[in-house]
């Protein structure tokens, strides 16, 4: 891998040796949704699947597992659950994006972008209905630049003592003209 490829970390986070992701947003993001069951039926409820049934034979998953991940992600906030009943039959439940699940729509894209890329072609896609050209998930800055990841810097947003591994003292490595000691 190209040193062009990786954030390059600033001030008092270089080097990496003297600190631990605690508390990291991908540990915390992966934890609620962090095996492949659990993005399957993310992506069938953008699909607009929403009955119990539906998700576990769509998603290729035993009854048991699609209710424990179903619920998992119930208890996360991502779906909630809403009674329905049809003629004739007990009330029964089924499954519907929330805000914070509807939030999670721009980590499926990046993934199917990357499974095209690097495995091989969909049979489907994401065009902007508004005029046709592919979604992308790109990063881009507050200001609307794109950038490349070599563009970005990993910057501390907390105290020095809140990452620094126990028993080690961290001395401020400036690596960037972007770093603060």
């Amino acid at each position: 891998m190209s040193d062009s490829m990786h954030l390059p970390l600033t001030g008092w986070l270089n080097p990496r040796a003297q600190w631990d992701a605690i508390d990291c947003p991908v540990d915390r993001a992966v934890e609620l949704v962090g095996n492949r069951s659990a993005f399957l039926l993310m992506r069938e409820a953008f699909y607009g699947t929403t009955r119990f049934n539906d998700f576990a034979v769509r998603v290729g998953i035993s009854e048991s597992v699609a209710s424990t991940r179903l619920n998992s992600l119930v208890d996360a906030g991502l779906l909630e659950r809403r009674p329905y009943r049809d003629p004739g039959e007990r009330t029964r439940h089924d499954y519907h994006l929330t805000e914070m699940g509807a939030d999670f729509f721009p980590v499926l894209a990046a993934l199917m972008q990357w499974g095209e890329r690097r495995r091989g072609p969909s049979p489907m896609s994401l065009p902007h209905r508004g005029c046709g050209a592919a979604v992308r998930t790109e990063p881009h800055c507050s200001e609307g630049h794109h950038v490349a990841v070599s563009d970005i810097d990993l910057v501390p947003d907390v105290p020095m003592d809140s990452l620094v591994r126990q028993g080690e003292s961290a001395q401020p490595t400036t690596t960037s003209p972007h770093s603060t000691p």
